[in-house]
């Protein structure tokens, strides 16, 4: 049996917008397996018990990439990664089905290729790209449409507090808000400060990064379709932390540098939204694992 071990991530990161993103220590895991019949899933809603589920959607582009015929197949899904919240739920999907069939076949695809075949499925690099490879991470696509992507540091005393609200941002919503055109002045302005932050998240200067972060090209149109937004980004800053939405929402990202202020923070929230979501958590730095799992549930790494 293999368990794939995804992380969620976080896109934008504010003045990153489609192109820089995160991964974090929120993880969803997915196991694979032989079976006697064509294809058997659990672990999701029964609507997604079928060939169209993601992760077996990925699995058998894997399986075509390598020329190998799809298996008889089990998968079993433990998610952890909200549907529709701006975690990377399609993302944990589809690189969990690549990685998959990679290791299924002892293929072990490369970093670039899985990078490539995940972007292919899933439109745009900046989720794939920090589940792959961890980190932080920024990428696009060239003239050649090819992935090119950078790996940064973030600093280790850097916290994040992923903020899940009980309700959900359509996509198609939070893209049609969006303007379709920006003016000179603004593009140099998200240049500049998406520049500095990942300088800024390098070194773990919060000061810095709350004066970086603040963009001008998605957040003050998507935070309308965020209705507790204003109030969420108060409790943050009121323990010196900062905010930003993390993909098109409705999660809301807190970075703070310490604990204290991240529980301060995580009490506030939970004190005014009870039915919320909230986790502590640090930044991933491996991205996607695989796994060989025995009968007597020993492991065997074989990233």
């Amino acid at each position: 049996m293999i368990k794939i071990q995804v992380p969620a991530t976080s896109a934008n990161i504010g003045v990153g917008f489609d192109c820089l993103g995160l991964a974090v220590s929120l993880y969803s895991t997915v196991y694979f397996e032989r079976n006697h019949q064509k294809l058997e899933i659990s672990g999701c809603p029964l609507e997604y018990q079928n060939e169209s589920n993601l992760i077996f959607q990925a699995f058998v582009k894997g399986c075509t990439y390598l020329n190998r015929p799809v298996p008889n197949l089990k998968i079993t899904i433990e998610n952890n990664i909200p549907i529709a919240r701006g975690l990377g739920s399609s993302a944990f999907c589809i690189v969990a089905g690549l990685k998959g069939a990679s290791a299924w076949f002892n293929a072990k695809l490369s970093k670039e290729e899985l990078l490539a075949l995940a972007t292919e499925m899933e439109g745009h690099p900046d989720n794939v790209a920090p589940a792959i490879y961890g980190k932080m991470v920024a990428s696009f696509i060239d003239q050649n449409n090819e992935i090119q992507s950078v790996s940064f540091n973030v600093n280790d005393k850097l916290q994040f507090i992923t903020i899940i609200p009980d309700y959900q941002v359509s996509t198609q919503k939070a893209r049609a808000i969006l303007p379709s055109k920006m003016f000179y002045q603004d593009t140099t302005y998200q240049i500049g400060h998406a520049l500095i932050l990942t300088k800024a998240m390098e070194q773990g200067d919060l000061d810095l990064i709350h004066k970086s972060i603040v963009d001008k090209m998605h957040e003050p149109y998507r935070s309308k379709l965020i209705p507790d937004y204003q109030n969420t980004k108060r409790i943050c800053e009121s323990e010196n932390g900062t905010m930003y939405i993390s993909g098109s929402g409705s999660t809301m990202m807190g970075i703070v540098d310490n604990k204290e202020n991240a529980i301060h923070i995580i009490n506030k929230i939970k004190k005014a939204h009870p039915n919320w979501r909230v986790h502590h958590l640090k930044l991933d730095t491996k991205g996607a694992t695989n796994e060989l799992v025995n009968i007597d549930n020993l492991t065997v790494n074989i990233n």
